[in-house]
């Protein structure tokens, strides 16, 4: 298969939203929330029906979507590691080879700026004290000016416009968010300024209407028109515009902060869905009895936030369904920007020669098993995420292959006839895509049939197992700290094991699709338990470092 030469190599539209769940979308299954933009797009693309993170974590899985790697190899394995400055990402090899790269929105390379919880620090020092030992250094000490890793800190950008570095990562120009909601940090701020907003409206402290079941539920004081949705999408649209102007193709990430919590829409996307017809999910109120002792201590809990308002809980009704109502009024909100990108592609006349990718960073538990947000489960809800390509020679199809967030990096290198570098550990998604993926103008692909997979279809060998990470260096009650989850997923099912504890999940996904019932320690499925072990095993020993080249034999 021939790649695009240098003279017809398509544009690259990337979005992503903030944990945002697989079907938590018209196109995923969802009959509720309404996006029509992002559905559309799904209908002429490539959806990847198990499409899964390397880590659900967000710094974790941005890193691995840059590099291509698993935390294990890049290194942020966990929140509050900044990506090495130094590592080969494929926006810098797109910059390198004549794209013109920009991003707009969250990226999440380096720290925000959040601190530990006091409990969290008590945590670290009685299990890992060296971590917040100031006078130890890491294991690879790098000659680096001071502040090279505070470029998102949300502080040194609250007072005045603070423009990052070129080659930010591979970015020549950011246009930034810091944090989440609807009042963030970063380049934002100042935009809002601009519009006569002031960001101190955000917050649920400003709000017309919160929520008495759930502080994280709110609606937002910061109009639409000054929200950071909108931001987003009109920055993105302004370059998109722009581009269609010059001679060298573009490389645009468009990161949303939204829907992750708070879940605080504007007024105008607030009241689109009613609490009170949100219906619950299959096992909300399930019996955790064979579940990990973490998970059933949360159940245990019920309607109990943790004090860190991003750690894992069991919700009771009244906040999920609240909480449901007004995160499909920040699903839209996304859908309707990403519908005004679609308008500046065709308007521009750049669509016929652009490539989409729609993703996610990870998901949400969102009610599933009776738990909402992330961290310390594996459940599908969390780990699965939306991923759909469109463009050129991609054709319209579904697919069940296994594919992963470090998957996405080989991709774009492979459809834009980019030289790769050395150490990546995904693999490149065009083989599935179609004949001519990549090559502006090609006919579009045929859907595959029904149940079949494109690789099946296509003869292309694919992962039969795929590796999922997670690395904490603090826990939550039931589960010693620090925490190292490995997760290994097949067509027969799931296994995560809790590494320094005896906690391991089986779930058997021929009967059990839902993942209801643990049964790692059920006789009858030891087979499958068997299956899963070789299949951990391999999988993570095929992400060992491989990115230094050998100059000698000895």
């Amino acid at each position: 298969m021939s790649r695009p030469g240098a003279s017809d190599r398509p544009n690259v539209l990337f979005v992503i939203a903030d944990q945002l769940r697989a079907d938590h979308l018209g196109f995923g299954g969802d009959g509720h929330v309404n996006t029509p933009n992002l559905d559309a797009l799904a209908a002429r693309g490539a959806v990847f029906d198990e499409a899964y993170v390397a880590s659900p974590t967000c710094m974790p899985n941005r890193a691995s979507l840059l590099t291509g790697r698993w935390p294990s190899a890049h290194g942020t394995r966990c929140n509050g590691i900044p990506l090495d400055p130094d590592a080969s990402t494929f926006v810098r090899q797109l910059a390198g080879s004549g794209y013109t790269t920009a991003a707009v929105g969250k990226l999440h390379h380096q720290n925000m700026g959040w601190e530990f919880e006091p409990e969290q620090l008590e945590q670290i020092r009685a299990t890992s004290p060296l971590l917040l030992d100031g006078g130890a250094p890491d294991s690879v000490v790098r000659d680096r000016e001071p502040g090279w890793d505070r470029h998102e800190d949300r502080a040194r950008h609250d007072d005045a416009y603070l423009p990052l570095p070129r080659d930010y990562y591979g970015y020549n120009e950011v246009d930034l968010v810091v944090g989440h909601g609807d009042a963030p940090g970063g380049h934002w701020r100042h935009w809002a300024r601009e519009r006569g907003v002031d960001p101190a409206q955000g917050g649920p402290a400003a709000s017309p209407r919160r929520s008495s079941a759930w502080e994280q539920v709110y609606t937002s004081a910061i109009p639409a028109s000054a929200h950071p949705t909108e931001y987003v999408g009109e920055r993105a649209e302004a370059r998109v515009r722009a581009a269609a102007g010059q001679d060298d193709p573009f490389f645009l990430f468009v990161s949303f902060p939204d829907p992750h919590h708070p879940f605080a829409p504007p007024a105008e996307y607030a009241d689109r869905h009613r609490p009170e017809d949100m219906p619950l999910p299959v096992g909300f109120h399930q019996d955790h009895a064979r579940s990990p002792e973490h998970v059933r201590l949360m159940a245990e809990r019920r309607g109990t936030p943790d004090g860190d308002p991003t750690m894992t809980f069991a919700v009771d009704e009244e906040q999920y369904r609240q909480a449901l109502a007004a995160q499909y009024g920040q699903i839209e909100f996304v859908d309707d920007q990403v519908g005004r990108l679609l308008r500046a592609l065709e308007e521009s006349g750049q669509a016929e020669n652009t490539l989409i990718v729609f993703t996610a960073d990870h998901g949400d538990l969102f009610g599933d098993h009776g738990l909402m947000l992330k961290h310390f489960v594996h459940y599908r809800a969390v780990t699965r995420v939306p991923l759909l390509v469109a463009g050129p020679g991609v054709a319209a199809r579904r697919m069940p292959e296994l594919v992963s967030t470090a998957d996405l990096a080989p991709t774009l290198l492979d459809l834009t006839g980019t030289q790769p570098f050395r150490g990546i550990q995904g693999r490149s998604l065009r083989p599935l895509l179609g004949d001519d993926a990549g090559a502006p103008g090609a006919a579009p692909g045929t859907s595959a049939a029904a149940g079949t997979g494109a690789a099946a279809a296509s003869g292309v060998s694919w992962r039969e197992a795929l590796l999922v990470e997670e690395e904490q260096p603090f826990s939550v009650p039931g589960l010693p700290a620090p925490v190292t989850i490995r997760t290994v997923l097949t067509s027969r099912g799931r296994m995560t094991r809790y590494f320094g504890s005896d906690e391991v999940e089986v779930y058997d996904h021929g009967s059990d699709p839902d993942e209801m019932v643990n049964v790692a320690a059920d006789p009858d499925a030891a087979a499958l338990r068997s299956h899963l072990e070789g299949a951990m095993l391999e999988a993570m020993a095929s992400v060992a470092e491989t990115g230094l080249a050998p100059t000698a034999s000895a």
